[in-house]
């Protein structure tokens, strides 16, 4: 097994009830992102700092071993592979708003030379 997969296995069982958790939430969210945003949100902070720490044990690990300028690769192979399990991971901290929620808006935007709408519009939040 490769060494990216065996620590996103070793992270996935070491942090069992934080990602069993995260599981219903992420596939609730699947099915109906408006109703479940703030819960994922939420829950997808704690998730995302967990998986950060497990891919910094595993690029230092390769970086003490002198395989430094490989980490950039295996961290994006680390980070392919928990998507393999959580889809949905890259939406953690983005905030959709769709027709309904903008009626209170201005329906168009000028831009110089251009009169823009927006069926929707996707905004990335800050996460604590």
């Amino acid at each position: 097994m490769q060494k990216f997969k065996a620590y996103v296995q070793k992270m996935l069982d070491f942090e069992k009830d934080a990602f069993n958790k995260f599981r219903v939430v992420h596939d609730d969210y699947a099915l109906n992102p408006d109703k479940f945003q703030d819960e994922f949100n939420l829950e997808g902070e704690k998730i995302l700092t967990i998986v950060r720490t497990w891919e910094n044990k595993l690029c230092m690990q390769s970086e003490k071993a002198g395989y430094g300028s490989y980490t950039t690769n295996l961290a994006e192979k680390f980070q392919e592979e928990v998507r393999k399990h959580f889809p949905e991971i890259v939406n953690v901290g983005l905030k959709v708003e769709n027709k309904s929620q903008e009626a209170s808006r201005p329906k168009f935007r000028r831009f110089p030379n251009k009169l823009v709408t927006s069926i929707f519009q996707i905004k990335r939040i800050k996460l604590s």
